[in-house]
């Protein structure tokens, strides 16, 4: 298995890029193309456990736009042979002073392209 082949990362590197652009400007069409549509994808969140592509839409679309600028930091993207990455990053927002938070990924490439099917966001004092 190759790790972090460089035409894999590069299409990583983008498609995660898209999903940062889409979150901080709660572009929430692009955010649930980016999840696999499958009761089986997971996103535990800061305040929210939620189990299927559903919950997640629906918390997406419920979600306040207000303050979702932030700031990444230490952002490491993993790629496992073609199909499989993991993306990790902390990052900081202005509205959470003194906390840092964390958020990790996992990615498939299916035939549709690369999606999210489990992620996790936490905070963390500074």
């Amino acid at each position: 298995m190759t790790i972090n082949d460089p035409n894999v990362l590069a299409e990583v590197e983008a498609v995660f890029a898209i999903y940062e652009a889409a979150l901080t400007s709660n572009d929430v069409v692009t955010l649930d193309s980016l999840f696999r549509q499958s009761p089986q994808t997971i996103r535990y969140g800061v305040a929210e456990n939620l189990y299927g592509y559903d919950e997640i839409a629906a918390f997406r679309s419920a979600r306040s736009p207000v303050g979702l600028e932030r700031m990444l930091d230490r952002t490491v993207i993993t790629t496992y042979g073609q199909d499989m990455a993991t993306a990790n990053t902390l990052f900081r927002r202005a509205s959470m002073p003194g906390k840092v938070g964390r958020q990790s990924q996992i990615w498939v490439k299916f035939a549709e392209g690369w999606r999210v099917v489990s992620a996790h966001v936490s905070l963390i004092a500074e």
